[in-house]
């Protein structure tokens, strides 16, 4: 695509001054680099360093000067970087790895002012004439002198204080040389390392989103603060230099270096820059004018990891080429990383993945990791025209980035893989995933106030479920009630119209509202509803009186919501629906209550709605109707499509719990599962079957539970080994794959009867004959579990052993879930030491497999002791930090089993312990764990006794 921005003669001779300078210099800093890093270099030149102690969140912080708040001013805009990198692969004396720059940026000045604030984290700035920058004027500009330069912490920000004024509508170049340490935090320009013929490689790699680009150069980190990059990278020479754009060329003087040039990039986001010194190999595919290149280790490219992604990468992105009609550049750079803290980022150019979301091994990968690594790549192939093309103006509007990204990703992957049916497993993965957690009442609006996104960790919070699986279930249904026809033409006008731009979703509506429409009310009116507000409603239909009603709908209904709606909890609402199986007209709840004739049946006649799940809400009907749903379920279950046969388990579990409907009731729809075969009901119905599992497992329930499930699952696990021939071949459909997982898995959970001696026979052949593995690929990570579980000590070792060995990361990966889910508590003990020592668990996947270990019912206290123990210690000052550990999943996923009064309060009291410590990126899961704590608790006592006594009934 064609630049829509430019920058004029004058300026562009400027930056190749700069350039030229800049390549002279690097070598000067590298050498002086680690002379400063000694001294306090925000001091040197009498300079002002802020280096005070950020306030405790218990004490308010009231800004006073522009530095002190976290947004920057708008009175200057960026327009081009020229920016110069030297990593150093290797450590320097005090076994420190180090990367130096210089970085010139030249922006206009839109408001007379006599600041510059520039973000700054973390970086050694070089006393350029005695101050931190050095500022020059273009075309004639006026150049006020500086007076002080100075380094806010709190705020991250390098700020230059003028003599003067800049003058309004000139355009500046401020320069500054830096340097820092490549460490290995996962963020910014970092370092990441692995092992290759017994020998370390280093690798200097970047993450920039969101707030870390500051942490590689001084910079306007914001994604309004668009610009174009130009790239120069020295390394060594026998690597190679990746970023953005396609190389210009490479220098190689008599120094032992490269100088790598780097095509300017498109008009972008400081989050999108990439910069990697690597000596990897590729395979790539070049043809349509696309080139297509699959990074990663030699031995990974050899062995064919990467030829999946490569052959996958050119349809997808043909696809969305065609979907939007907005063509692509023409460079697609794909890289695996040993350490990547997120599952992939979508650098403009240079996507950068977890080995694991971009590698393929058909030998040894599951029919689930291939999904994983089609969808990853989907995904982050969307944000090309979703996030980099039109961006966010603000991280408050994160879902415009993310929910697209989420919701389309699954329309690439079924064009590029028809058979897999993956359109409804949106309903699974994304929908039900939402509902979860808009239903609480700590939830937050897709859309927050600006005001609510401001420091780092309030932007960390925004990608949440409800950014990415909450906005993909809102713009699925956005799109189901517009048509997909309507919905892609508005779609391509906005992504034209905004093209290099950034935008808030009223541009969006107003472009779908341009298109022509069929709907009661302006797309703005509709979705501001969905998008401004949290939560969700329950759309209660009473087929005996045709009357229909909406109710913000709340897990836990004595919750209090505190968060105030100008739309009070009301919604506009498109309800699909069908009568006795035909598809009727789409009927729009524009109120809190209506009254429709044609949803008033009598007889055997029966309603449902939502039908396709298309619609982001939950169902509920009267009593009539629930029994004769469930009558249909038990006599002829496929006369209802699969997914709706998902959405009516799904909803009656869920309307149970926030007490609408009887927990029986919810539980009698699940009766007929013993004649399920399809994969979508069944994994809603053990999604839902968990809950109870998580809050009986500890108790005299659970071998009720467990009996009744075993009456459930043995058909399943009957029909999978007669379809497989006794487990000797693989079922053909996709989804029955995975059902045969499911089949497997819970079956040997209730100790169906020749389940468990399949594993252990499977496991004890695998431990005599290393070498050769009989289980699938498909059924290892059950099978890794269970041998583990099963096993004691030698069963442990033997998979500890054959983790560390695995060339595979996605093997790697089954067997560290697997070593999670021994029953000795010793051995679980010792495997949470290891998440603290790098060198047996990488620090990527320390916050996993600590998730893991609390989902054991023996390794949840010994979890929980383990994290309120070292909270402050190892998880916020010494060890992790946000970049490389995700404390929100970490919260959530120990306190899920959480159901006890006991547990609450320490709960309540590991909050109050460590406040002044704070909790960063989980403050809002906390609140939400003690939330649902709280709604466990009271669902345990009312249900406990009911439930016990009709699963005892049932189970015989």
């Amino acid at each position: 695509m064609g630049k829509v921005y430019y920058v004029s003669k004058n300026v562009g001779l400027a930056i190749l001054a700069l350039a030229a300078t800049a390549l002279v210099t690097i070598v000067a800093l590298s050498i002086a680099y680690n002379n400063e890093k000694a001294k306090n270099l925000g001091n040197h030149g009498g300079e002002v360093s802020d280096t005070s102690t950020p306030v405790p969140p218990t004490i308010p912080f009231i800004p006073k000067e522009p530095w002190d708040h976290y947004r920057l001013p708008t009175s200057l805009i960026p327009a081009s970087y020229n920016i110069t990198l030297w990593p150093e692969l290797e450590p320097n004396a005090d076994g420190v790895y180090t990367f130096t720059g210089r970085s010139a940026v030249v922006f206009r000045c839109v408001r007379a002012t006599d600041l510059i604030i520039i973000h700054c984290h973390k970086l050694n700035l070089t006393s350029i004439r005695g101050h931190h920058a050095e500022l020059s004027g273009l075309d004639g500009a006026a150049v006020p002198d500086v007076q002080r330069t100075w380094l806010v912490v709190r705020t991250e920000f390098l700020v230059v204080q003028l003599r003067g004024s800049l003058t309004a509508g000139a355009s500046y170049v401020l320069q500054t040389e830096f340097g820092g340490e490549l460490a290995d935090d996962l963020k910014g320009f970092y370092r990441s390392e692995y092992a290759e013929n017994g020998v370390k490689k280093v690798i200097a790699t970047s993450q920039m989103q969101a707030t870390y680009a500051r942490k590689a150069f001084p910079c306007f980190d914001e994604p309004a603060m668009k610009a174009i990059f130009n790239v120069t990278i020295i390394h060594s020479r026998d690597t190679t230099a990746l970023s953005n754009g396609m190389q210009i060329y490479t220098l190689i003087d008599n120094k032992p270096v490269r100088v790598t040039v780097f095509e300017p990039t498109e008009r972008m986001s400081t989050y999108l820059l990439a910069f990697i010194v690597t000596d990897f190999s590729y395979n790539y595919l070049n043809q349509s004018n696309l080139l297509v290149r699959i990074w990663a280790q030699r031995k990974a490219i050899e062995r064919g990891h990467g030829n999946y992604a490569l052959n996958l990468t050119e349809p997808i992105l043909h696809f969305y080429q065609k979907y939007v009609h907005v063509a692509f550049p023409a460079l697609t750079d794909q890289i695996a990383l040993p350490d990547f803290n997120a599952g992939a980022m979508e650098n403009w150019g240079l996507v950068t993945y977890r080995e694991s979301a971009l590698l393929f091994d058909p030998q040894l990968s599951s029919t689930g990791n291939k999904e994983r690594v089609s969808t990853v790549i989907s995904h982050e192939l969307a944000h090309m025209w979703f996030g980099n093309l039109v961006t966010l103006r603000w991280w408050n509007d994160l879902w415009l980035n993310e929910g697209f990204a989420t919701y389309v990703e699954y329309l690439g992957v079924d064009y590029a893989e028809p058979s897999w049916n993956v359109k409804d497993h949106i309903v699974l993965y994304e929908m039900q995933r939402a509902f979860a957690v808009d239903a609480l009442a700590s939830s937050h609006p897709l859309s927050r106030g600006e005001e609510e996104v401001n420091t780092p960790a309030e932007i960390d919070e925004m990608f949440d479920t409800i950014s990415y699986s909450k906005g993909s279930a809102v713009l699925r249904m956005l799109s189901a009630f517009l048509t997909e026809r309507v919905f892609v033409v508005g779609l391509s006008s906005y992504l034209k119209t905004f093209a290099f731009s950034n935008t808030d979703d009223s541009d969006l509506w107003d472009h779908l509202q341009q298109v022509g429409l069929g709907i009661p009310l302006s797309v703005k009116d509709i979705m501001s509803r969905w998008t401004l507000q949290m939560g969700f409603p329950v759309v209660t239909i009473d087929t005996r009186t045709g009357n229909i009603n909406q109710t913000h709908f709340l897990l836990d209904p004595d919750s209090i919501v505190e968060r105030p709606s100008r739309f009070k909890y009301i919604w506009y609402v498109p309800v699909k629906w069908m009568r006795n199986g035909v598809e009727q007209k789409q009927y729009w709840l524009l109120q809190k209550t209506a009254s429709v004739d044609q949803m008033r049946v009598s007889g055997q006649e029966w309603v449902l709605a939502n039908t396709n799940v298309s619609g982001f809400f939950r169902v509920n009907y009267d009593q009539d109707n629930w029994d004769r749903l469930i009558d249909l379920l038990s006599t002829n279950h496929q006369a209802l499509p699969a997914i709706n046969r998902a959405q009516i388990i799904d909803d009656a579990f869920n309307l149970a719990r926030a007490k609408i409907i009887s927990t029986k009731l919810a539980l009698r729809t699940t009766k007929y599962l013993s004649k399920e075969r399809d994969y979508i009901p069944w994994q809603s119905a053990l999604g839902n079957l968990n809950y109870f599992i998580l809050m009986f497992d500890r108790t005299e329930v659970f071998g009720a539970l467990q009996a009744y499930l075993r009456k459930q699952i043995r058909p399943l696990f009957k029909h999978f080994q007669t379809l497989t021939a006794n487990w000797t071949i693989v079922p053909a459909n996709h989804d029955d794959q995975y059902n045969q997982i499911n089949a497997v898995k819970m079956a040997c959970r209730v100790e169906v009867e020749g389940c468990r001696e399949l594993i252990k026979g499977w496991y004890r052949q695998w431990m005599e004959n290393p070498s050769h593995n009989p289980i699938h690929p498909n059924l290892r990570s059950t099978v890794y579990c269970h041998g583990v579980a099963l096993g004691g000590v030698e069963e442990w070792d033997f998979t500890w052993r054959m983790c560390r060995n695995a060339t595979l990361v996605s093997e790697a990966m089954k067997l560290r879930s697997a070593l999670a889910c021994s029953k000795t508590p010793w051995l679980l003990n010792r495997y949470l030491e290891y998440t603290l020592d790098p060198t047996k668990i990488r620090k990527q996947d320390a916050s996993f497999t600590i998730q893991e270990i609390s989902n054991n019912v023996v390794g949840m206290p010994l979890v929980w002791n383990f994290v309120r123990e070292r909270w402050t210690l190892f998880f916020l000052s010494l060890r992790y930090g946000e970049g490389m550990f995700s404390f929100a999943n970490l919260i959530s996923g120990i306190t899920k089993r959480f159901s006890t009064k006991f547990e609450l309060q320490e709960l309540v009291k590991f909050k109050k312990d460590n406040i002044r410590v704070g909790f960063g990126s989980a403050t809002l899961a906390l609140e939400q764990a003690i939330e649902k704590t709280t709604a466990n608790i009271k669902w345990v006592t009312e249900n406990k006794a009911e439930v016990l006594q009709w699963l005892t009934e049932e189970a015989t």
